[in-house]
């Protein structure tokens, strides 16, 4: 599993990239990954997953994320429901801190931008208010656009309809700076995450002792190992839950040995059960 890092090039005569996408998502590569600007991600309708630093869950009737400079992500495509719609904004950190610095009423932005370390979902009358700002921005000029995306993040600002998706903030330069040895742990994990935890493995990997692999993989991620690898199978439960296999398939090959300890772990991580889950796709 390789962290990305992806170039991002604001539109023509912009200062950021306005991108809306309507495919099936076959169409779209949905790899885990990280890049400099703030992203603001609005998928329109329909159910999928989110990956945002180390959060995972599903989201259900579209999604309205505030996502911060160099936190690695997935896109939101992955498990949705076709075809996926979606709008994203991406705007580069030095267009943003000059918005900020340049006027005094761009506060409560400067605050959201703090907060977005931390990857921020809105909901209730703000994801649907500003969810319809964006869907009015489609297409319109360069100029329109940069004043809509300054009333868009004036609403997020002002809002307290949000939830914070990490406990602690992702460091994303931190992440950025020690990328070879992280890639090198997330590539074990998805190798290896159909067979049995074996930290000593991934910290012979990690080039350190199984004590110092433990702290240095909490310092980074803010969980443990053991959680990053129970995650990642889980989301690969989740596309298995898609096809024709039973519960109890997807348990064993996805490196759970315990149907019960699936289930459990499952729920808490997606919030259903994978019976429901299944259901509801």
């Amino acid at each position: 599993m390789k962290v990305e890092f992806e170039i991002v090039k604001p539109d023509e005569h912009s200062s950021f990239r306005f991108l809306y996408q309507n495919k099936n998502t076959c169409e779209f590569v949905w790899q885990y990954h990280y890049h400099p600007e703030y992203e603001l991600v609005c998928v329109l309708y329909g159910d999928g997953t989110r990956h945002v630093g180390n959060h995972l869950s599903m989201y259900q009737n579209g999604d309205l994320v505030l996502i911060g400079s160099n936190m690695p992500h997935s896109g939101f495509g992955l498990n949705a429901t076709d075809p996926h719609e979606e709008i994203v904004v991406q705007i580069r950190p030095e267009v943003m801190k000059q918005w900020i610095s340049d006027f005094p009423e761009m506060k409560e932005v400067a605050l959201l931008m703090e907060r977005s370390r931390h990857g921020i979902k809105f909901e209730g009358k703000t994801k649907k208010e500003v969810t319809k700002m964006l869907i009015g921005l489609k297409n319109v000029s360069a100029f329109e656009k940069h004043l809509g995306m300054l009333k868009v993040l004036h609403k997020l600002g002002g809002s307290e309809e949000y939830v914070m998706l990490n406990e602690q903030p992702i460091l994303g330069e931190l992440i950025r700076k020690h990328r070879s040895r992280l890639q090198k742990i997330f590539t074990y994990v998805e190798n290896y995450y159909q067979e049995d935890i074996d930290i000593q493995k991934v910290a012979d990997i990690a080039n350190i002792s199984v004590p110092s692999f433990c702290n240095y993989f909490k310092k980074m991620t803010h969980i443990t190992y053991t959680e990053f690898v129970n995650r990642y199978r889980i989301q690969k439960a989740c596309m298995l839950l898609q096809q024709d296999k039973t519960i109890s398939e997807v348990c064993f090959e996805c490196g759970f040995n315990n149907v019960t300890y699936f289930n459990k772990i499952f729920k808490r991580i997606v919030h259903k059960t994978p019976s429901d889950f299944r259901v509801d796709k």
